[in-house]
């Protein structure tokens, strides 16, 4: 079985994007990408069990991209996740970080997992 992380991985993979799980890392003294994105799992609630087993399971996991551009011609990451089967949810600005010197945007993804 595929976890979500590896169909998240591989939903983000034709995007030509750097791209980690939970935090993207660099070799100390080396800078980050201009451009990257980073996923990790928000939650992952049951949704439905019967008989003393799980039926269903939803997982939301958080795509954010990063770029020192700003927000204007990104990549469609949102299409490149509903092609994999997760359904859209909210997005949102994330505060610039002037360490790094790059803009976010955070989307929420949704996937419904069976037994």
């Amino acid at each position: 079985m595929t976890t979500i992380w590896e169909r998240t991985y591989n939903a983000l993979t034709g995007l030509g994007v750097p791209l980690a799980a939970n935090r993207y890392l660099v070799q100390t003294g080396s800078q980050l990408p201009d451009r990257f994105i980073v996923y990790q799992l928000i939650s992952s609630p049951p949704e439905l069990q019967a008989d003393n087993i799980e039926k269903y399971r939803s997982f939301r996991m958080q795509v954010t991209i990063w770029d020192r551009t700003g927000l204007v011609n990104l990549p469609d990451i949102s299409e490149s996740m509903v092609a994999a089967g997760f359904g859209a949810g909210p997005f949102r600005e994330l505060p610039y970080v002037e360490s790094s010197r790059h803009y976010g945007l955070a989307y929420d993804f949704f996937y419904l997992q069976d037994g």
